[in-house]
């Protein structure tokens, strides 16, 4: 396959400017515009960093064990440094609230929501509606946070994750934009743009009480086993709407509840995300999906640290 191929699949697949993909690669605008319209090709080391985008993005980049296991074990040491990862949120308001921030904006900008950061926060943190915005997607900005405070408040507590913590979850998240906010869908769905078959509506109560042992489980790499978790969730799909927000919520409290903070999924990565996520649902390979999690850890540890990752 061509350079400029792979270049149009990148942008395609990622949704971003060619400056944005430019400024990925490390190079400007115009040598970018003139790779994918084949009037030059790149050297080496750019080529080389275009095929690691590219597979990247195509979910065909191998991690290795090692590699996996490497970034584990430092997440975990960093896990054993903190006393109390979910009193340290709840009793610093700064980081607290950088959470929920976070952990909201992205979250539905995952979703299709149109509101900015900076909206996002008026709309939570100071009431401020949004003139030009819809009434429901600042719901559920505010839904989101309501439903955040709900699961730090809940995991502060050491109550053991069930059914009726994410049928709450949802309740919240949904209350005033669906019908059926907080019960289980009684129709058959599919993902929209995607082939994964969802689970039938009449099967959803056995197979979440089947997850929720599994959640409880005493296997001890809770990377391994929160990544597994959300993949069958996401698979099994039981709402009617809001499973993408619950899933990464229920993702979030298994964390918190193992030490270790919020996983932040950025919506600038949203393609990363879906093309790992499909590939452990659909091949049963969640090396990619497992990874991609840990990143979203180690930001979680910045905003505890009070840090920006470069």
């Amino acid at each position: 396959m061509k350079i400029s191929e792979k270049l149009k699949i990148i942008q395609k697949l990622t949704e971003k400017t060619q400056s944005q993909i430019a400024e990925k690669i490390g190079v400007s605008f115009v040598t970018f515009n003139s790779w994918i319209n084949e009037r030059s090709i790149p050297r080496k080391k750019k080529e080389d960093k275009i095929n690691e985008i590219y597979l990247e993005i195509t979910g065909q980049k191998i991690i290795p064990d090692e590699f996996l296991t490497a970034k584990e074990k430092i997440l975990e040491k960093e896990s054993l440094s903190h006393d109390n990862i979910i009193n340290e949120i709840l009793n610093n308001s700064d980081i607290k609230d950088n959470f929920i921030l976070k952990l909201t904006y992205h979250t539905n900008k995952i979703e299709g929501s149109t509101l900015s950061e900076a909206e996002t926060a008026s709309i939570i943190f100071d009431n401020i509606s949004i003139s030009n915005k819809t009434i429901i997607e600042q719901l559920e900005a505010k839904n989101h946070q309501a439903a955040i405070i709900y699961m730090f408040n809940f995991i502060s507590q050491r109550k053991r994750i069930d059914e009726n913590f994410i049928l709450k979850l949802h309740s919240i998240l949904m209350n005033g934009i669906i019908n059926n906010a907080g019960l289980y869908r009684n129709h058959n769905v599919r993902i929209v743009g995607s082939n994964l078959p969802t689970a039938n509506y009449i099967s959803i109560p056995n197979l979440m009480s089947k997850l929720i042992l599994e959640i409880n489980s005493k296997e001890k790499n809770i990377v391994s086993l929160s990544s597994r978790i959300h993949s069958n969730f996401e698979q099994i799909h039981p709402f009617s709407d809001g499973n993408g927000r619950i899933g990464r919520i229920l993702l979030s409290a298994m964390l918190l509840k193992k030490n270790y903070p919020p996983a932040i999924i950025k919506q600038e990565e949203k393609q990363y995300y879906y093309t790992y996520l499909n590939n452990s649902q659909m091949k049963g390979d969640y090396n990619q999906l497992e990874n991609f999690i840990c990143e979203g850890i180690f930001s979680g540890f910045d905003i505890l640290k009070r840090k920006t990752r470069q």
